[in-house]
């Protein structure tokens, strides 16, 4: 367990939801920022984006940590460079971690169901999910920047991304209205020819993320001059001294 009690927290946007209700009247967070979700489809950017904001939270002498509500993310949490507050993460390929409340659970459902996509509700606010509102914000979005052509093959393109699926799989941690969020999952699983699944929810690894309580299965806790690396084992992430700037 850590004894740092002033955080500041940076996180995706697809988790605000949970963040702000399990964060609700803390005195021990000094910042909170949230970056637009989808940013792992581009991991330059999504490291631009976590490095400045990381920049901002050590910029205040009374921060003590940084804690990124982040798992991997297609490796967009590597390479962040901080030269005071430690940062601490969860040990996540990605936030379903978060909202299954254990990366075991985790890899153990996905040996079990592999071809698994996952829906949350942030994902399905931000009509991310496969399944027609997905097409048809995907096509709003394309058209407004290339021609008629260029967009049918995006959406191609898209479509071919998605081929290996076979099931899309509903996990919230209780807030908005999980029926009608699963209900939603269950269509555009029908919509797509998937099979269709729920499971519960689990808010123990998010809330101790938010609230210190850092054991070294569960979080890395990475110290200044030092940058998160991929491994190839079952801890997921580990850290390593930053090397020189070219």
């Amino acid at each position: 367990m850590s004894n740092l009690s002033i955080i500041a927290v940076i996180a995706c946007g697809v988790i605000e939801a949970e963040v702000r209700h399990f964060t609700a009247g803390c005195t021990h967070i000094r910042e909170m920022v949230f970056l637009p979700q989808g940013l792992h489809d581009d991991a330059v950017r999504m490291q631009r984006e976590l490095q400045a904001a990381i920049n901002q939270a050590e910029a205040n002498p009374a921060v003590e940590a940084v804690v990124l509500v982040y798992g991997l993310c297609s490796r967009g949490v590597e390479n962040l460079r901080h030269a005071r507050c430690p940062l601490v993460i969860a040990r996540a390929h990605d936030c379903v971690t978060l909202f299954l409340g254990d990366k075991d659970r985790f890899a153990a459902y996905s040996r079990e169901k592999p071809g698994t996509y996952w829906f949350n509700p942030g994902w399905i606010r931000g009509r991310a999910s496969p399944g027609p509102d997905r097409e048809a914000h995907l096509r709003r979005e394309y058209a407004e920047k290339f021609g008629e052509d260029d967009v049918e093959y995006l959406l191609e393109m898209d479509r071919a991304s998605l081929a290996h699926y076979q099931r899309a799989t509903y996990v919230g941690l209780g807030l908005g209205d999980p029926a009608q969020e699963a209900e939603h999952t269950r269509s555009c699983a029908a919509c797509l020819g998937w099979g269709f699944d729920q499971i519960p929810g689990d808010p123990s690894l998010l809330k101790a993320l938010l609230h210190c309580d850092w054991d070294e299965k569960r979080f890395l806790i990475v110290p200044p001059r030092h940058v998160i690396r991929l491994t190839a084992d079952d801890s997921i992430i580990r850290a390593e001294p930053e090397p020189p700037l070219a």
